[in-house]
């Protein structure tokens, strides 16, 4: 048996509407509910909020390496794309709420500042903000995504 390297992707974005389309490089394994859990769960919104694209080709291409059998990493990577996104929302809350990102705390979807305003801002109100046309801290372009790319080792049978 040969192993060859392959490349597999997620990428997320949160809608100004609040929702969130995770694309995946990789074919679907049957677990679309519990990767919409895991984006949802690091973003604090309804995991229905979520809709999760499989070999997403609009996103990817076709014909590459990306497409190609599920890998056990998917569930990490879903993890680690969702946190990107939450760390580029909290600075634009922090703008929002004129306070430094570090100063900001995270909770089940909003955040706020310690002594400061109880309901914060929430992460759909980012998302809102972010795509809307508002002034947006240096860096930040106006849209709210992120994605990761990692490797897997595929197995293939000895010809």
């Amino acid at each position: 048996m040969a192993e060859d390297t392959v490349y597999r992707a997620v990428f997320l974005r949160m809608h100004p509407t609040g929702k969130a389309v995770l694309s995946l490089s990789e074919a679907s394994q049957g677990e679309e509910a519990k990767l919409a859990g895991i984006a949802a769960a690091e973003l604090g919104i309804p995991p229905e909020d979520v809709k999760v694209v499989h070999e997403d080709a609009d996103r990817f291409g076709e014909g590459n390496s990306f497409n190609s059998e599920p890998s056990d990493a998917v569930e990490e990577n879903v993890a680690i794309a969702a946190r990107k996104l939450r760390e580029k929302a909290q600075i634009v809350a922090a703008s929002m709420l004129e306070a430094p990102p570090d100063a900001l705390r995270f909770e089940n979807g909003h955040w706020r500042v310690e002594g400061g305003d109880p309901e914060g801002v929430r992460i759909q109100a980012v998302a809102l903000h972010t795509f809307g046309g508002f002034e947006l801290p240096e860096g930040i372009e106006g849209s709210l995504d992120a994605q990761t790319t990692y490797r897997v080792e595929a197995v293939q049978a000895a010809e």
